[in-house]
């Protein structure tokens, strides 16, 4: 190996989502360069002003807007909200939830509920199986 070795990188868009943020709303400087893997461990240590504030009010990509709601991203979609809400705009839909986010947020908990079920069901078979056969005599 070269002592010369050029640092590994990622693209922004990339590392924005490592880092939870969503894209357009970071600096132009972060979203014209490459970062590199030291770079993102830096903003994770040390977040600047703008990361800080992009975190606490957003905008927040779309994974983190269902999170928040206790949605999914299919829900996000059906329900046709765009791909960006900050921390006012979610706070005001789980204050005062539209009919949408009722009927996504139970159907999210179902399903939920029936992959935990079904997780369940083959740690159940798994430990079946793994037990010795008695003896028949």
């Amino acid at each position: 190996m070269s002592p010369d070795k050029k640092p590994q990188t990622m693209k922004p868009l990339t590392a924005a989502n490592k880092l939870g943020i969503y894209l357009p709303a970071t600096p132009e400087e972060f979203r014209n360069s490459p970062i590199s893997r030291a770079e993102l461990d830096d903003l994770r240590a040390n977040p600047p002003a703008w990361l800080t504030e992009l975190r606490k009010t957003g905008p927040f990509p779309r994974d983190i807007v269902a999170r928040k709601l206790g949605v999914s991203n299919t829900g996000l979609a059906r329900a046709e909200v765009s791909d960006a809400m900050n921390a006012e705009e979610i706070a005001a839909l789980l204050a005062d939830p539209p009919e949408w986010l009722i009927r996504e947020r139970e159907n999210y908990a179902a399903v939920l509920k029936e992959n935990e079920r079904i997780k369940t069901q083959q740690a159940e078979r798994r430990t079946a199986s793994n037990r010795p056969a008695k003896n028949r005599t």
